[in-house]
């Protein structure tokens, strides 16, 4: 009788339009969670002065910029993700140079904005 085999999963080599496609996933994931409480700050800094003032003081708090960072990421990577996955159902860069490349320019296209987004917050 053959011994069950040890699964590493740390040595696991992942290719690049796999970490593209899971953190696709995850971060539609977290806009789905996101978007409500968006929308929920959106409609009360709208709604006079006084909850303008409170919603622009929660945004000095180091910590909520981080989750704001971490949703400007998300929602650059969906969106270029997203796009990337459209034209590769037309046939357009479903070779696998091209979709390599594709999958490259997403993750670090996603850094980018949040690069940017990190600059304009901090």
């Amino acid at each position: 009788m053959r011994r069950a085999v040890f699964f590493n999963l740390t040595q696991i080599q992942m290719p690049v339009g796999a970490v593209t496609s899971i953190t696709h996933r995850i971060a539609g994931i977290f806009l789905a969670i996101g978007i409500p409480f968006c929308v929920y700050l959106l409609d009360l800094s709208l709604q006079g002065p006084q909850t303008y003032a409170w919603v622009t003081e929660l945004f000095g708090h180091a910590a909520l910029k981080v989750v704001a960072l971490a949703f400007i990421w998300a929602l650059a990577h969906h969106l270029l993700a997203g796009v990337r996955h459209l034209l590769s159902d037309i046939d357009i860069g479903s070779r696998l140079p091209a979709a390599r490349r594709s999958a490259w320019s997403v993750n670090l296209g996603g850094i980018a904005v949040a690069l940017l987004a990190a600059g304009a917050l901090f």
